[in-house]
């Protein structure tokens, strides 16, 4: 028996190929991909495994997008994914498609204590729900219910609701994105993009003053990675302001998610982009903007916090919803 797991983001996707071996699945193989380079995710499993796909008995693969009938418009690749098509192009038996932070949920349980860090020792109920937010080149966000020993996981577009400032320079910082995309949803802010947009919120309107070096730099390399490195080693003052708005931000974000699905069992942070500026939300933003909810600041300050560092937490659940199958 072989397996094929896939983790699909608009930045990269990551597939990974188990075989049955003395009763267990073994990983055989990984490739890490460039997402936008493909045209789709048939063409890019055949250049992984050529004319081995046909020997793939199962495959599963967590999507950035939402999911209906099997099938997918990826939010942030134009391309329109289809479960049967892809067993017919690739000679695979079973596909399954799900929505990416769905994965992430199913992977959880595979995470052990060295792969999570806590930011908020809080209470936690083995049968509680559980809330999973993370920023990459988007904002997912899912929550998990336990239901009769299994996870019942249900996904959601939640990064795609409104955009909600809290003080005046949000204001304005919603206001400047208004003026590039009309409505501003979260993800505008609280992803990848989103550290850029607030960077050219603050030099644009004379808040910050921009550092030429810094501006050299994001024309050669990520824009977002350089803001935030260049943070982490407090190096310009735009930079390490555009991180603590950032954060404080992705923290409201999450005690808005705590707020609507009291998850008691548990609120982990998951994406690309948490790993990498941990330092940062370790440092009193994140929580404060996540605690910051007036009445309810005693009920948030309840909820166990983690952030997940293993970055293949996706392909794990896909891999167990590969081995259901």
């Amino acid at each position: 028996m072989r397996l094929l797991a896939g983790d699909v983001g608009g930045t990269k996707t990551l597939l990974a190929l188990y075989e049955e071996r003395d009763g267990a699945f073994r990983e055989v193989r990984r490739a890490r991909f460039d997402s936008p380079s493909f045209a789709g995710l048939g063409q890019m499993v055949r250049s992984m495994l050529g004319d081995e796909t046909a020997s793939v008995d199962r495959a599963a693969f967590g999507i950035a997008g939402p999911i209906v009938d099997d099938t997918s418009k990826t939010t942030n690749l134009p391309w329109h994914l289809d479960a049967r098509a892809l067993e017919a192009e690739l000679g695979i038996e079973r596909i399954r498609l799900l929505n990416d932070f769905q994965a992430v949920a199913l992977g959880v349980p595979s995470l052990g204590p060295s792969d999570v860090v806590v930011l908020q020792d809080g209470e936690v109920e083995a049968t509680g729900p559980v809330a999973i937010l993370g920023a990459g080149t988007g904002l997912g966000e899912a929550f998990v219910v336990p239901l009769g020993g299994e996870l019942r996981v249900l996904p959601s577009e939640g990064g795609h609701a409104d955009f909600s400032p809290r003080d005046e320079v949000e204001i304005d910082l919603l206001r400047f994105l208004m003026a590039r995309h009309g409505r501003v949803s979260v993800e505008r802010v609280v992803s990848g993009q989103g550290i850029v947009a607030i960077y050219d919120f603050l030099v644009s309107t004379g808040l910050e003053e921009e550092s030429p070096a810094i501006r050299s730099r994001m024309t050669e390399e990520d824009p977002a990675a350089v803001i935030g490195t260049t943070a982490l080693e407090a190096g310009d003052r735009a930079c390490e302001r555009t991180a603590r708005m950032f954060t404080s931000l992705y923290g409201a974000e999450a005690g808005n998610l705590a707020l609507k699905v009291l998850p008691t069992g548990g609120l982990y942070v998951a994406g690309g982009i948490a790993p990498k500026l941990l330092p940062l939300l370790r440092r009193g933003d994140f929580l404060e903007g996540f605690l910051s909810k007036g009445r309810m600041r005693a009920l948030l300050e309840r909820i166990h916090v983690s952030v997940i560092t293993d970055p293949n937490v996706g392909l794990y659940g896909a891999r167990n919803v590969a081995l259901r199958l």
